[in-house]
């Protein structure tokens, strides 16, 4: 399952790909991965509060709504463990993931200038 997560993660991020073994880490270090044919979500929960780590969606799949259903399934599981915000970081140049975040529920609350080589990276928040 790692191999293919790792595959589909190279299509949705070309120019920085992660490994089986970078996936497993993650689920070692407690995240939680949600992950269909074309998409897959990464986050991890401490508390009341949890964080995006990575969404992706194979490029022919993109706006056909599996990155809100990725979300959807996300929240749904936190809500289930009491979490009750939801912090995400996003390149300020990536209109469509910007949009997709705002149409199911997080708002801007901070800036991190520079954070992605060069550029700012916008944090958001959804309260559930």
């Amino acid at each position: 399952m790692l191999d293919n997560l790792a595959n589909l993660h190279k299509l949705c991020f070309p120019h920085k790909p992660w490994s089986a073994d970078e996936f497993a880490g993650l689920k070692k270090s407690g995240c939680e991965i949600i992950a269909s044919q074309n998409g897959f979500i990464v986050y991890r929960a401490t508390l009341d509060e949890a964080e995006i780590i990575t969404i992706g969606v194979h490029p022919d799949a993109r706006r056909t709504g599996i990155g809100i259903a990725l979300i959807g399934v996300m929240v749904a599981d936190l809500k289930k463990q009491g979490v009750k915000h939801i912090f995400l970081e996003v390149a300020a140049d990536n209109a469509p993931a910007r949009a997709m975040y705002e149409q199911v529920g997080f708002v801007q609350v901070g800036v991190r200038p520079k954070y992605y080589d060069g550029i700012d990276a916008i944090v958001m928040r959804k309260d559930i």
